[in-house]
């Protein structure tokens, strides 16, 4: 922006003379013609830079004029020079000094003094601009800044408050569990015996009363019979997979070659009827609990028995390879090994879009009626890979088989 400069002269040629010296200087100017005007001016307008008003003028000499314009606070900040045609007097100086006057120009003018002086102050002005623009700006900035502390502040009470109740949701959910599990577990225990009194009564029935009975008689208890069979494998799954939650397990090294042929000479009766063909590439050893890595693969194997083609006999086949990462990638200098252990069979497979529902407690995809099972021992798998801070995924098509792929560390964590 331009200095505004406001000049104050009841001659309108003196009012001329200055406006033409300081014209070069890139001003604007406004004039007025007596005190009054310039005060009247000075009603609306405040932006001034500085104020060259002579001193003897009619009604409102430029003392007085001076002492009511700085009444006005907002009019404090403009300089005044005075313009007189005395000669220097020390009490006319004071009396305008005292009334507000920064400096003093004698007429006659000379140009280049009166150039100087006011130069002088309109870099003073500017510097001022400056100094207050870059006040309001660093008052802009702390303000930013105090209103970004505050936010920041409440931003970490709330997590802090969140984090608090976090862990206390953590903490209920961990005892909520160990009593589902410890429930689930004496549940599970109590309801064996009541159950094998009704195994143990329904065929002291059959065989000796099937004689008397007529067919209808003998399937009802065929079905209780065999209702009794699957409440006992659900009772087992259940204490097993209760077991598995609330023990802690102990790890070692160990052949998983010596542990397959293991779990494979106790499946040999399902696999003779079944005529199934099962491949074994050899096994790396792990550092797992062999106790657990049993039930894995016994159910893994079962699996791929259980969901055959018809007429088809099942080839299933177990291998196993490294891999950097679970992705296979190295995550800076930091490279996971993993050995991924795969059991593929030739089945009826499944949509992939099941393949994450599959691990979860009681997830059947088939009926009863096609397949027998309780729904538990995939959720039992990934317990188990979970205990030995691995991971379980599937892979599969309809009708195409499927693949298990079991991820678990090389080195113990």
């Amino acid at each position: 922006m331009q200095p505004k400069i406001l000049l104050v002269d009841d001659r309108e040629d003196n009012l001329l003379s200055i406006e033409t010296i300081l014209e070069p200087g890139g001003y604007r100017f406004v004039k007025a013609n007596s005190g009054r005007q310039a005060l009247k001016i000075l009603l609306n307008e405040y932006d001034f830079a500085m104020i060259l008003m002579d001193v003897q003028m009619p009604n409102l000499n430029g003392f007085e004029t001076a002492s009511l314009i700085y009444e006005r606070d907002k009019l404090k900040h403009i300089p005044i020079i005075f313009i007189t045609a005395n000669t220097y007097d020390e009490a006319i100086a004071f009396k305008g000094y005292q009334a507000g006057a920064v400096d003093y120009i004698y007429k006659p003018i000379n140009p280049n003094i009166l150039r100087a002086k006011v130069s002088v102050l309109i870099e003073l002005y500017r510097k001022n601009r400056q100094l207050i623009l870059q006040e309001q700006k660093l008052v802009a900035i702390n303000r930013s800044l105090e209103l970004e502390i505050k936010e920041r502040k409440a931003s970490e009470e709330k997590i802090k408050r969140l984090n608090h109740q976090l862990l206390e949701n953590i903490a209920s959910l961990e005892s909520a569990n160990k009593d589902l599990d410890r429930f689930a577990f004496m549940a599970s225990h109590d309801l064996q015996e009541p159950l094998r009194k009704i195994c143990v009564f329904t065929d002291r029935l059959f065989f000796k009363y099937q004689g008397l009975l007529d067919d209808d008689g003998k399937s009802n208890l065929l079905r209780i019979q065999k209702a009794a069979e699957r409440m006992q494998s659900l009772i087992t799954d259940i204490l097993e997979f209760s077991k598995l939650s609330a023990e802690k397990v102990p790890f070692t090294e160990c052949d998983l070659n010596t542990l397959l042929d293991d779990v494979m000479t106790d499946l040999a009766e399902e696999v003779r009827e079944k005529q199934a063909q099962v491949e074994i590439e050899s096994l790396p050893s792990l550092h797992v609990n062999p106790g657990l890595m049993k039930p894995l693969f016994q159910n893994l194997i079962n699996n791929a028995l259980k969901y055959s083609k018809k007429d088809t006999p099942p080839v299933v086949k177990i291998r196993a390879e490294l891999s950097t990462d679970i992705n296979g990638k190295n995550r800076g200098n930091l490279i996971s090994k993993y050995c991924r252990i795969y059991v593929e069979d030739n089945g009826i497979g499944f949509d992939q879009k099941y393949a994450e529902e599959i691990f979860g407690m009681f997830k059947r995809l088939h009926r009863n009626t096609e397949f027998e099972g309780t729904g538990i021992g995939l959720a039992l798998c990934k317990k188990i890979v979970e205990q030995h801070n691995g991971f379980i995924s599937a892979r599969s098509k309809n009708n195409e088989g499927a693949t298990f792929i079991v991820s678990l560390p090389v080195e113990r964590r």
